[in-house]
């Protein structure tokens, strides 16, 4: 029998659309302008800053929202259910936080024409969002085998 609530409506709403922003952005737009007629490399870091703060807005939307349905949820979240979820909101903390600042100075220095080489940090962000999307995904799914069984 389906038994479902608003609550798990609006977190599996939330966390999917989550994982679409992220992987639309992240993973299609992010590689894709660069390859577009005309966009070099300065016009490209550009658009990636203004994108990816409004990415870093947009899913903290997401996560308030997510919380919020999970607080409306009539059961608690199995362990796994939940350790899902805070990995990608402990995973967004770090990327507002830490991550995305460092990557806006070194798209600055780069538009500017100077040199800069610290590749670990992108490379940290692009291992958080695919570590983020596979615990929210997970975490979608667990939430809907717990509730749509």
């Amino acid at each position: 029998m389906l038994r479902t609530t608003p609550g798990e409506w609006i977190a599996l709403a939330a966390c999917f659309l989550w994982i679409g922003m992220v992987i639309a952005i992240s993973f299609m737009e992010a590689w894709l302008k660069f390859r577009a007629p005309g966009v070099t490399k300065a016009i490209g870091l550009s658009i990636g800053k203004r994108v990816f703060t409004a990415l870093n807005r947009m899913e903290w939307v997401c996560a308030v929202i997510l919380t919020a349905g999970v607080l409306l949820l009539p059961d608690h979240l199995h362990l796994i259910t939940a350790v899902c979820f805070a990995a990608a909101l402990c995973i967004l903390l770090i990327q507002t936080i830490f991550w995305l600042p460092v990557l806006k100075i070194q798209a600055d220095a780069l538009i500017e024409g100077k040199n800069y080489s610290g590749k670990s940090v992108h490379i940290n962000y692009v291992v958080g969002e695919i570590i983020k999307i596979i615990a929210l995904f997970t975490a979608a799914i667990l939430l809907g085998v717990q509730n749509f069984s």
